[in-house]
């Protein structure tokens, strides 16, 4: 049996999905990125070659996505690398062929995806703030000693949400903290803040966008029910959660492997094994001109993997003869 690799580097979280050749998913792994992409991905690939020992399964195609996907796809020899708006689009169409609006909060930003007949015609991403993301979320718990897992149950308990400024996440804090002095509930307050968080979102990246029915609502935050009643209540519309919602984004890279290889014949792929090896990373400003570029290098080893930064290709052209001209390699 084929196995198509899906891998999803973000800065919180690192998803790795396996789906066979009928795009069935046969293990997903949620992982903590923990600041090293590189382990993360070893340890993932590491605890899939536990589970897959015996079953006869190959993998024949893998795909990178997320914030570190170059990097992932070097160390793992990905078939294809594709952006997160591409990865999340595939895997929301293939789950809900009808889907038009994608909404996608993860730890580090956010997305909003428009579909029309099954091609995406908009799109939108917040990197900049860390209001409306996981990674505030999860702090506000730490915060309020709460797991995150319970917010949303506790902001359904809620019977007077109050106002939360949610357009910064330091004065978000300082208003939840306010609130609190004030005496208002904890319910009350976490459900201003899962509004607060919506209505940022929405006053962020969705301006001037006709937001149609089907909408599914994807990344980790989509566990939060109370995120999920608060974008209901302000679009007026039902949002749909996918089962496999925290881990869409290597779904979709896992389904452009299958593709990938079926039109190349065969994988880059360099095995299960590669959490076995030392990879490292090391960087260098660029004073060939005014850019000042900051280029990476990635080895493994003693062995330059790849190297890229430069806006004008330079860099990357020399790594290519290195490579090339390397006995080594």
């Amino acid at each position: 049996m084929k196995g198509f690799l899906g891998i999803d580097v973000g800065s919180v979280s690192t998803n790795i999905v396996l789906l066979n050749d009928h795009k069935e998913v046969l293990i997903s792994l949620y992982l903590r990125t923990k600041g090293n992409p590189i382990k993360a991905v070893q340890d993932g690939l590491q605890d899939i070659s536990v589970q897959l020992a015996g079953t006869g399964i190959d993998i024949a195609g893998v795909a990178t996505t997320g914030s570190a996907r170059r990097l992932a796809g070097v160390v793992v020899g990905a078939d294809t690398v594709k952006n997160e708006i591409t990865s999340h689009a595939v895997a929301a169409i293939f789950v809900q062929p009808e889907v038009q609006t994608v909404i996608e909060i993860g730890g580090q930003d956010s997305k909003l995806i428009i579909i029309r007949n099954g091609v995406v015609v908009d799109f939108a991403m917040n990197t900049v703030c860390a209001a409306g993301t996981g990674s505030f979320l999860d702090h506000q718990a730490v915060r309020l000693q709460i797991p995150v897992e319970e917010f949303g149950q506790l902001s359904l308990q809620s019977n007077n949400p109050v106002r939360i400024a949610g357009r910064c996440s330091v004065f978000a804090e300082s208003d939840m903290i306010h609130k609190q002095q004030m005496g208002y509930s904890l319910p009350d307050i976490i459900a201003g803040l899962c509004e607060a968080l919506t209505r940022n979102y929405l006053n962020n990246l969705a301006k001037g966008k006709d937001l149609k029915s089907p909408v599914l609502f994807q990344g980790g935050v989509a566990a939060n029910v109370g995120i999920k009643d608060a974008f209901e209540k302000a679009l007026d519309k039902q949002v749909l959660v996918p089962e496999d919602h925290h881990v869409m984004g290597a779904i979709g890279a896992a389904i452009i492997a299958r593709e990938t290889v079926k039109n190349k014949g065969s994988t880059d792929f360099k095995g299960l094994e590669l959490s076995e090896f030392f990879y490292r990373a090391e960087s260098f400003e660029c004073n060939h001109c005014p850019n000042i570029c900051e280029i990476i290098n990635i080895f493994r080893d003693d062995v330059l993997l790849a190297r890229w930064g430069s806006r004008c290709g330079r860099w990357e052209q020399e790594a290519h003869h290195i490579l090339t001209s390397s006995k080594r390699w």
